[in-house]
């Protein structure tokens, strides 16, 4: 803000500021990104521009040129300039002339050959192509996105990504449709997959440092009806694991937890469905428990984090190496603990449960919706309630919720909220999500996590050896003193964490006279 000041031009606040987006079809697209400049409106004779570099000389004689009309510099934080032009021109605009043909030749070196079925005739082309699949991945890190869908519809080409757990359609250059089949061609390349295989499915993975971050990409290709869509889960493997306590468990859910993953054997199951955090948990207890006097071993798919001082393997089923037969190989190497990424199926499970039978803590996840169901679910897999009843110290299922923006929450009225029967506070206590620019529009801004703990007590391990269903076993839990996840979620609507809405979202049918307002 000082250079701006030092070189006389006034300072605007993005996230106030009004903005005219007809005026972006004057300007070319290319050099608004080359040097960073967003037109904003119309003021007088001039067209009001915020620029991110003061210095830049030549830039408003440059547009000024370039679109015949009188232009008024202003300064804006770079950043802000970047994500609105992201946000109003599509993702990968800035490549949309050299995909046309526009730019100069590149060096060889930097090209990529797709091969003979390509769409793409020149380097210059391809190059492009790998340039926008470059953009495409770090503009997804930049706003959290856990996966990317490219997906395939008659007639266009649709970007989503999934932020806080939700998909959230991504503006893209409607002429992006035509290279499409280049792009999908070039993730391919990357995950080295089979580039003209378009009628079965392929997986694959390739790493890349994104913005100087160094990310996992897993891929996923199906075809569909009007051609092949592509599904990346990126994992960032400069995130650190986050402590215990960062998991924010509530207090005696926490002391509960604790006293399981200090237990010298048994199992504790993670529960949940798939994005809910069980992995973030698992990893958050190892670290918790890890000191120079035990040996951890763990078995994963994928490996998604590295663990210092934690001996981690790798799945791989094509040569045999999976969960069941990992685990016996573990257990030569005379463990403490050992963590199975998933328990799957009946061998994964009986092996899992012999471990802990023999003097080890063996730590795992399961699918179920919630705690209680996990006991039956096991049962179901052929495991004998026994066996069950003897090994099982604990089952945690869990959710994530998004959490409401701070910067745009509002206090609920109470003339125009119905309460959900069930919740323990007031309209006074309700905040409701509305919607700016930090949180893109959506109302919510990170996400947090609420628990169910099960405790296996004398009369649970006794319901489970009688092989008892679930709702018996929940009956019990709840009488002696469990929290279940809706109760879990409706005290971080107390304390202004979430919104009633997004509970209801997660553990029941949201009436629409609990939505919140837009």
């Amino acid at each position: 803000m000082n250079q701006a000041s030092n070189c006389g031009l006034p300072v605007v606040d993005l996230h106030e500021a009004e903005i005219d987006q007809e005026l972006l079809e004057l300007f070319p697209t290319a050099a608004l990104y080359e040097h960073l400049a967003l037109p904003l409106k119309r003021d007088g004779q001039h067209i009001l521009i915020a620029v991110g570099d003061p210095y830049d000389l030549d830039l408003i004689a440059e547009l000024s040129f370039a679109t015949g009309q009188m232009l008024k510099p202003v300064f804006a934080d770079p950043q802000e300039i970047s994500k609105l032009l992201k946000k109003y021109l599509g993702v990968a605009s800035s490549v949309l002339d050299a995909l046309r043909g526009d730019q100069d030749e590149v060096d060889l070196d930097d090209a990529v050959i797709f091969g003979e079925d390509s769409t793409l005739d020149n380097i210059s082309e391809q190059r492009s192509v790998a340039k926008l699949v470059t953009e495409l991945l770090e503009d997804a890190i930049h706003q959290g996105a856990s996966d990317v869908h490219l997906e395939n519809e008659e007639g266009m080409f649709q970007v989503r990504y999934r932020v806080d757990g939700m998909l959230r359609a991504v503006s893209f250059p409607p002429s992006m449709t035509q290279f499409r089949s280049a792009l999908v061609s070039r993730i391919k390349i990357l995950a080295k997959l089979n580039i003209a295989e378009k009628r079965l499915p392929q997986d694959g993975r390739f790493k890349a440092t994104i913005m100087d971050r160094p990310t996992d990409i897993r891929v996923s290709i199906i075809p569909m009806l009007h051609g092949e869509n592509v599904v990346l889960r990126l994992l960032d493997r400069s995130r650190s694991v986050v402590s215990i306590e960062g998991l924010e468990i509530p207090s005696a859910q926490h002391q509960q937890f604790m006293d399981l993953i200090k237990q010298p054997n048994g199992m504790i199951l993670i529960t949940g469905p798939t994005g809910s955090g069980k992995t973030t948990t698992l990893y958050s207890a190892l670290s918790a428990i890890h000191k120079p006097t035990i040996k951890i071993v763990t078995i994963e798919d994928p490996v998604e984090y590295s663990l210092p001082g934690i001996h981690q393997i790798q799945v791989q089923e094509k040569i045999g190496r999976t969960f069941a037969n990992g685990l016996r190989s573990i257990l030569r190497h005379d463990p403490d603990v050992v963590l199975v990424g998933e328990i799957r199926d009946q061998e994964t499970a009986q092996s899992a449960m012999q471990a802990s039978l023999t003097g080890h803590l063996v730590l795992s996840t399961l699918h179920t919706n919630d705690a209680c169901g996990a006991i039956p679910r096991l049962i179901d897999m052929g495991i004998e309630p026994y066996l069950v009843a003897s090994t099982l110290r604990g089952v945690m299922a869990q959710r994530l919720v998004r959490k409401v923006c701070d910067d745009c929450k509002v206090q609920a009225s109470a003339q125009k909220i119905a309460l959900p029967e069930d919740f323990p506070g007031t309209a006074e206590q309700i905040w409701q999500a509305t919607g700016c620019r930090k949180c893109q529009g959506t109302g919510y801004r990170g996400r947090l996590a609420i628990f169910e703990l099960l405790i296996c007590d004398t009369e649970i391990r006794r319901l489970t050896g009688q092989g008892s269903d679930a709702n018996k076993i929940r009956e019990h839990a709840l009488n002696a003193g469990m929290k279940t996840l809706r109760q879990s979620g409706w005290q971080a609507v107390v304390e202004g964490k979430t919104t009633i809405n997004e509970i209801l979202r997660l553990t029941g049918t949201a009436d629409e006279t609990h939505c919140d307002p837009k």
